[in-house]
């Protein structure tokens, strides 16, 4: 690594680091819209019960996804994503 690559990263070390302590403001914030659980599920013509045992989810969280009173996470946004993207070939590779 030469100089000019190792100063520009440290200067940006220094950014972060002021941005963590408060000090300095990000220059962009990137949000992600919620997933439309309810939506995604209509695209696919499943139950609430059919739907959440496809996705791997009790039909209670699912409940709670739908009314907006949790939000999923992690690999379980990622799913809702690709079945949003598209519903007929997400089901036929979950199912087998």
């Amino acid at each position: 690594m030469n100089d000019d690559m190792f100063n520009e990263l440290m200067a940006s070390v220094e950014q972060a680091d002021s941005i963590i302590q408060g000090k300095a403001k990000p220059a962009r914030v990137t949000e992600f819209a919620e997933p439309e659980v309810k939506a995604i599920r209509a695209k696919t013509g499943l139950t609430q019960s059919r739907f959440a045992d496809v996705v791997g989810v009790s039909k209670r969280t699912l409940e709670n996804w739908e009314q907006g009173r949790r939000h999923p996470t992690g690999p379980a946004r990622a799913l809702l994503k690709i079945v949003d993207a598209d519903p007929e070939y997400a089901l036929k590779a979950l199912h087998g």
